[in-house]
């Protein structure tokens, strides 16, 4: 029997998410759920005959799905993921998990009282490029220095999405939940302090957020961290796109040629482009010179992001099929969120932040 999935959310992400459900034999999309115009548009998109509604609550009363996929703005994540569980639904959420720490916790505690599979949408977690990067980085000995950041030079509708994301949330919490995930899976370590900065480069935020923002991150083991994350119209192009580890034994590089280029960093695909990695060996002889050449590790499958989204759904698909446990999925979640929050309050105080 088909599992019947509510789509609730369909801009970018959701309309991904869609397009997976609508092409997957195993699930059955019992309804489409926006309260704007977005979900008409997706309906065409997906050949139309899908129940359209504007309420939440209500499709989720009328169409009684079997798993509900979350693409909503982070504000209405909490709620919307708690009554979907409370009615005996399988969730696929969108990260952040909450737009809280204490709105996490309590997601991911309806989901193990329920009984219910919770999978967060941390897509690099899909991604064999980054896979391979984060084991190539684990092989490079300790300490780790981690540079990444994604900055977007976002106009027309993705900086109507951005600004609706600033009404809760920074960009280095939205998207850096991402990378703190990446950056955690490396050095298998914790992390003790954050560190953080940010400006408000635009009056089209509300007052006390910001649109650009750096954080850095020291752990247990010694490794550092650093992240930079800018949204608007104002953003610089250049070295938009750095996803860079450094270890004793030499380094490893996302080398995005295309990704990386002027001109892409609105392009949704270039968010989690990787194409090659560039890794260099830190060996040199009694002469001081490098024994190794630098190699290029160019890996044949190079997803786009609808194929992404498409391996997440079939990752949410073995977890209701499989019965896999996701304690330690929602908890990586939840810890990420609540590093992100206190490189947040960083920003706002001032003040290194421990943890």
């Amino acid at each position: 029997m088909k599992i019947k999935v509510l789509v609730v959310g369909c801009g970018n992400m959701g309309v991904s998410h869609a397009l997976a459900y609508h092409n997957l034999d195993a699930f059955k999309i019992c309804g489409l759920v926006s309260t704007g115009k977005s979900k008409e548009a997706l309906n065409d998109k997906l050949g139309g005959g899908y129940p359209l509604f504007n309420d939440y609550f209500e499709a989720l009363k009328v169409t009684q799905p079997d798993a509900v996929c979350i693409s909503t703005y982070p504000d209405t994540h909490e709620e919307y993921a708690i009554a979907a569980l409370e009615a005996g639904c399988h969730v696929f959420l969108e990260k952040p998990i909450a737009d809280t720490v204490e709105g996490a916790e309590r997601v991911a505690a309806t989901a193990a009282r329920v009984n219910k599979k919770l999978v967060v949408g941390y897509i690099l977690r899909v991604h064999p490029s980054w896979i391979k990067f984060i084991e190539v980085a684990q092989g490079l000995g300790k300490p780790l220095v981690m540079r990444m950041n994604l900055n977007q030079q976002s106009h027309g509708y993705m900086w109507d999405v951005h600004r609706n994301l600033m009404k809760s949330l920074s960009p280095i919490v939205d998207c850096g939940v991402h990378y703190i995930d990446v950056m955690c899976q490396m050095t298998r370590s914790k992390p003790v302090w954050v560190s953080a900065i940010g400006a408000r480069l635009t009056d089209d935020i509300p007052e006390g957020n910001y649109n650009y923002g750096q954080l850095q991150i020291r752990f247990e083991d010694g490794s550092v961290g650093w992240y930079e994350a800018g949204w608007g119209p104002m953003m610089s192009e250049t070295a938009y796109f750095v996803k860079d580890v450094i270890g004793p034994k030499g380094c490893v590089s996302i080398a995005g040629r295309n990704a990386g280029s002027e001109g892409h960093s609105d392009n949704v695909d270039a968010h989690s482009k990787a194409e090659s990695l560039k890794v260099h060996s830190a060996k040199i002889d009694e002469k001081n010179a490098f024994v190794e050449e630098d190699r290029w590790i160019d890996l044949s499958d190079e997803p786009d992001h609808n194929e992404l989204c498409k391996r997440e759904q079939e990752y949410f698909l073995k977890a209701i099929q499989k019965d896999l446990d996701l304690t330690d999925h929602w908890n990586d979640a939840v810890y990420s969120l609540k590093v992100a929050f206190a490189c947040d309050e960083s920003v706002k105080t001032g003040e290194v932040v421990r943890l």
